[in-house]
């Protein structure tokens, strides 16, 4: 795991995406002495989603913040990044496409997923098809509008972060569907948290903080 004390160095690349370019940013240590690494999906791209909207920002630094080196990306036809949208099966090309630069660069390292809203759902098809990816990281999963299906039978541990006043994607579809998700998983509440975690992005902080941070720096398997 990176020293707290290391210095950090945030990098904007040009990845090469199966629709062209994708535009990203890249959060490391100047060492690159990372353990783990995660890559970050945005939320909707036809609603106003980056890679510099704030929830992951705050996910990204959070994850930094626990030792690991982080890349966030733009989907396709967001901001530099080249092509249209796509319905979310381009996007979840582009998604493998980030978590490649990332396996090429950090060949050693373990593997991270997270995305929040929209990213959520690429994220998760992306680690439901990978057997290396060693953790999945939910922000506020819109369940309802999305098949989260693949779920039910993915061995990957999921950690689920969600607002309890989300209101775009209703915390209590997500608590109908969690319980039928494969284990292992952890479902945190984020008491009073809207949607986008409006002044309640340092709680997400600290709950990510609490959840994943015995992971980051341990040698931990799957399974756990």
């Amino acid at each position: 795991m990176t020293s707290p004390r290391a210095a950090s160095r945030l990098q904007a690349l040009e990845l090469a995406g199966p629709a062209g370019r994708i535009e990203a940013l890249l959060q490391e240590s100047e060492h690159r002495d990372h353990a783990a690494f995660a890559v970050v999906c945005h939320p909707h791209p036809l609603f106003g989603g980056t890679l510099h909207n704030k929830v992951v920002h705050r996910v990204a630094g959070t994850l930094h913040g626990l030792g690991l080196a982080v890349l966030r990306f733009n989907f396709r036809g967001v901001g530099e990044s080249e092509g249209e949208h796509d319905l979310g099966a381009g996007e979840l090309e582009d998604a493998r496409a980030a978590l490649d630069f990332m396996r090429v660069r950090y060949p050693d390292a373990r593997r991270w997923l997270a995305g929040f809203s929209f990213g959520s759902w690429v994220a998760a098809r992306l680690a439901a098809g990978e057997t290396d990816v060693e953790r999945l990281i939910l922000i506020a999963p819109p369940v309802r509008t999305q098949d989260f299906s693949a779920m039910r039978t993915a061995p990957v541990p999921k950690h689920v972060f969600h607002g309890s006043a989300d209101d775009v994607a209703a915390i209590a579809d997500l608590e109908a569907e969690f319980p039928r998700w494969a284990e292992p998983k952890t479902l945190r509440r984020i008491e009073g948290a809207s949607h986008f975690f409006d002044k309640k992005l340092a709680d997400l902080s600290k709950a990510l903080e609490e959840v994943l941070g015995p992971a980051a720096g341990t040698g931990t398997s799957r399974t756990t």
